[in-house]
């Protein structure tokens, strides 16, 4: 019964992606998605209670499979660890300053504190990001290709210098969209801080 409800839910996601991706958030309805999906608009609602939430799985699935991918493309045994930082940061602001992105942290904000979808997307997408980063630290300082510290509290300070410049200016409506030449920017100046405070003396 489990992975039949699973199933479900995963053939709702896909459904409503398509109506997302075709039409748009504004236009797109519960019931064109149901339409999509096929089968009664009650188990349509059972599963997801407002086309906002749904929008937020979908999209959360989305970004958070990038990030992943970003971040598991770190290469802690590569020569040039500056330009490795310098790719990861593009492929991760690109990713995460997204008007789909930038949408989704919008929504996640303002359900938490009617729901638990704050904490579900920092447990889901930022902690593993988090980890998978510090574990490249870990392999990079063994090299010595950095200062020994606590690498979890360097992944924290990197990811958090690659979004000082654009996060409050997005999450507060001052951004509408982010330009290439901006997250470039961004990222050779994150990394230029973080190397100077932990690369090796």
């Amino acid at each position: 019964m489990k992975a039949k409800t699973e199933a479900k839910r995963v053939a709702i996601l896909k459904a409503a992606s398509e109506v997302f991706r075709e039409v748009g958030f504004e236009r797109a309805s519960m019931s064109d998605i149901r339409a999509r999906l096929g089968g009664s608009k009650a188990t349509l609602y059972n599963y997801f209670p407002s086309k906002e939430k749904l929008f937020f799985e979908v999209m959360h699935e989305a970004k958070t499979q990038e990030l992943e991918e970003a971040a598991g493309g770190l290469h802690p045994e590569a020569d040039d660890l500056k330009r490795e930082l310098l790719r990861f940061g593009q492929k991760f602001l690109t990713v995460l300053y997204s008007r789909e992105a930038i949408a989704v942290r919008h929504l996640a904000i303002a359900e938490s504190r009617r729901s638990e979808s704050g904490k579900l997307s920092f447990e889901r997408a930022v902690l593993p990001l988090e980890k998978q980063v510090a574990e490249f630290f870990k392999k990079v300082m063994k090299r010595g290709q950095l200062r020994t510290a606590d690498a979890k509290i360097a992944a924290i300070h990197f990811l958090s210098l690659l979004e000082s410049e654009l996060m409050q200016r997005a999450l507060l409506g001052v951004l509408g969209s982010v330009k290439p030449e901006a997250i470039s920017g961004a990222v050779r100046r994150a990394v230029e801080a973080f190397m100077s405070g932990y690369q090796r003396r």
